[in-house]
């Protein structure tokens, strides 16, 4: 059964490996799941995913592949005699709950009850003293009271149930849909590069340790600087017009860039990059900064990433007073191979879906510009741009 899952998953696109299920077996041999599909789940998921971007892919192909079992409940039951099984029950009762059970008629009458009002009932229920619902003294439902009940969904409050009815819901994750701050801030650990530099402020234990020992037991304390991440990074985002639908997702860009690089640099510009751009976009027409001032401040060794949608009239890109806002003497592609030319390393970021870059010709124009170092922007794609950069 675990080679077809096995083969399930590979086709699902988890990049898993033989070793890895060689790994879940011993697991099961060592019974870390045992009869639960739960304990199952969360141990193989364990076992095999290695990303957490790949954890939809695996809920799809687990969802997929044990589809028929409601759980491995339902497979111990079926070798298991019944009277066996209701029998340990049982014995798992207090004196004082069995007297409960049988006052509603038995552990037999309690459960046919139970499947009669789930055919009769047409509706959601809140409270009350019969139907399957939350809250009430039902002896069916969840979150109410009713000691000799059957509790219907996970986690009642009262946990007094005799039998627990329960769906199992595998939650989805995508890299291609969901970002937020924290999984950008994941990605963006690809660059790194770590370097101590500046005052001696953090407690080195193993040299604190080590020269204590030399020292026949004095306690003798070293410090060294902070470790932190030494990559530099120039950021240019665009602003404005077709921009604006990508603000939300631009904001959880800046706010993680700033979080992971200490040595952090931004500017803003409008459709395409020219003669010059900005930090404060209120007053952009009054304080611009000239982009060759900022090749010659940012030396050689900045990482450069470019955010923005690229779509505009090709016009903008190509031909001088192509800028919608003011007249460039010099084209925009001129402006771009120029940063490029100063710097090695140079991504562009585009938040528009991948799928539509074809039908949109500047998009093709600056991707050809970039030599094709544009990047969507998911968590794939900025996994990818960050490799790009850190090698």
């Amino acid at each position: 059964m675990l080679v077809n899952f096995f083969q399930g998953l590979k086709d699902a696109g988890v990049p898993v490996t033989p070793r890895e299920l060689l790994d879940l077996l011993k697991a099961m041999e060592a019974r870390l799941a045992f009869a639960d599909m739960d304990d199952f789940y969360f141990l193989s998921r364990t076992v095999l995913v290695k990303d957490e971007k790949y954890f939809d892919r695996f809920d799809r192909a687990f969802g997929l592949h044990f589809r028929d079992l409601e759980g491995l409940d339902d497979i111990i039951e079926a070798m298991i005699p019944e009277d066996w099984l209701r029998s340990e029950f049982m014995k798992q009762l207090s004196q004082e709950e069995r007297d409960k059970i049988e006052s509603l008629g038995g552990l037999e009458k309690l459960i046919e009850e139970f499947k009669k009002r789930l055919d009769e009932q047409k509706k959601r229920h809140q409270g009350g003293n019969k139907w399957i619902g939350t809250g009430g003294t039902s002896p069916f439902g969840q979150e109410g009271y009713h000691p000799e009940g059957i509790r219907v969904g996970p986690n009642g409050k009262n946990q007094r149930a005799v039998k627990v009815w329960d769906r199992r819901d595998f939650r989805n994750l995508d890299d291609s849909v969901e970002l937020g701050t924290r999984n950008i801030k994941v990605a963006m650990r690809r660059l790194r590069k770590f370097a101590r530099t500046g005052a001696a402020d953090e407690l080195d234990l193993d040299d604190t340790i080590s020269s204590t020992a030399r020292n026949a037991g004095y306690l003798d304390i070293k410090m060294v600087p902070e470790r932190h991440n030494a990559v530099k990074v120039l950021l240019f985002l665009d602003v404005g017009g077709s921009m604006d639908p990508h603000v939300r997702v631009c904001e959880e860009l800046f706010s993680a860039a700033r979080s992971e690089f200490k040595h952090l640099e931004h500017f803003y510009f409008h459709n395409f990059l020219y003669e010059s751009v900005w930090r404060n976009n209120v007053r952009r027409h009054a304080q611009r900064t000239p982009l060759l001032d900022v090749m010659h401040k940012y030396g050689h060794d900045y990482k450069v990433v470019i955010v923005g949608d690229a779509s505009m009239s090709p016009y903008e890109i190509v031909q001088p007073g192509g800028s919608v806002e003011h007249w460039n003497d010099e084209p925009g592609q001129v402006w771009l191979q120029r940063l490029r030319n100063t710097y090695e390393k140079c991504i562009w970021i585009n938040p528009t879906h991948q799928e539509d870059w074809q039908y949109t010709q500047s998009i093709g124009i600056t991707r050809q510009l970039m030599e094709d170092q544009m990047y969507p922007l998911t968590l794939d794609g900025l996994e990818q741009g960050m490799s790009f950069l850190s090698k």
